[in-house]
């Protein structure tokens, strides 16, 4: 009988393509959705919803990463091999907006969640979703022994989960690691994340339904891979004989205003004419620069990024063209002027 897993966070982008890697590795995969009046479930719904038949290995939940006692239940119930804690308020910028409701969930539901993994006694690996965004302030590049100073709500959080989950494991003897991602981007991402913000623009701005592209600090310096690739990593970790806790990072960096040039050359235009500066999109506290060192990560795991960022910004502004011309034909897309 194949493995199981139970991942949360599961609708979101890593969500989705890690659902995917696992169904095509023979896992019972099952997904914690929380209940609200719509049903967000866009991105696995070639899962979940088959062109045939839905995929029967993939089972839908509802429930919270503020309800402990529901996920005791949860797990006693289902029993998984492994446990991928994606779940949380994922957006810096909003953190600064409402730093308590993510101080809950990123940071609380990372505790609330192991605590049940221990109460309900059931033997599993937990995979901590961890942040680049730990580091914060911290000089690249940035390997797991740089010392964490995050430089928001969501940083803070993340960095909060970071230890409960070394703590769970050092005195329960859980096998609980972390993965310290950075900046990882694909056509999945939601549209409010800077990267994706960018693509869409791109497409919107060729098709001639919109003039200009609002953007914060395009200094800001980051490390980008392809999603896909990084779930990869999220596996990798579990499958290990002792649990580590691993940085996955291309290495390679860029600022934002290189990847606006490479996402608008990618559609024949001139970033110059069409992106704006906006004073509200800049964080009250800046995180200039994120490289990651994956070499740890390359020995112990054996994983490579292979998609650099270039590569990425024109695979996003190509599917964000496609998608919207299949909008387009359907005849439901606001014009922005």
């Amino acid at each position: 009988m194949g493995k199981s897993a139970l991942i949360t966070g599961i609708t979101g982008q890593d969500g989705s393509y890690l659902a995917e890697l696992l169904l095509s590795k023979g896992y019972q995969v099952h997904g914690l959705v929380r209940r609200s009046s719509s049903f967000n479930t866009e991105r696995i719904d070639h899962l979940y919803q088959g062109p045939q038949e839905p995929d029967r290995r993939l089972v839908l939940h509802h429930a919270d990463l503020s309800d402990g006692v529901a996920l005791v239940n949860l797990l006693r119930d289902l029993r998984p091999d492994e446990v991928y804690n994606l779940g949380a308020q994922s957006h810096v910028r909003v953190s600064f907006d409402a730093p308590l409701y993510t101080g809950d969930v990123t940071g609380m539901g990372a505790l609330r969640l192991l605590e049940a993994i221990r109460a309900s006694g059931v033997d599993t690996r937990i995979y901590q979703a961890s942040s680049s965004e730990m580091f914060g302030a911290a000089p690249p590049p940035q390997n797991e022994r740089t010392p964490f100073h995050p430089r928001s709500p969501y940083g803070t959080a993340k960095v909060f989960g970071y230890w409960t989950t070394v703590n769970y494991r050092e005195a329960y003897g859980l096998f609980a690691v972390n993965g310290i991602l950075f900046n990882h981007e694909s056509p999945r991402r939601g549209e409010t994340f800077v990267t994706r913000k960018i693509s869409r623009a791109v497409a919107r701005i060729r098709a001639g339904l919109q003039e200009h592209l609002h953007l914060g600090n395009l200094d800001a310096v980051r490390d980008w891979g392809y999603a896909p690739e990084y779930v990869e990593a999220m596996w990798l970790m579990l499958q290990r004989d002792a649990p580590e806790d691993y940085v996955v990072a291309t290495g390679e960096a860029g600022s934002v205003r290189q990847f606006v040039e490479v996402a608008f050359a990618a559609a024949g235009l001139d970033w110059a004419e069409h992106v704006r500066f906006d004073p509200k999109y800049r964080r009250p506290s800046e995180v200039d620069a994120l490289i990651g060192d994956a070499a740890k990560a390359e020995s112990l795991l054996g994983w490579k990024p292979r998609v650099r960022w270039p590569e990425l910004a024109r695979i996003m502004v190509e599917a964000d063209i496609s998608l919207l011309e299949r909008e387009l034909s359907g005849g439901a897309v606001r014009v922005d002027r």
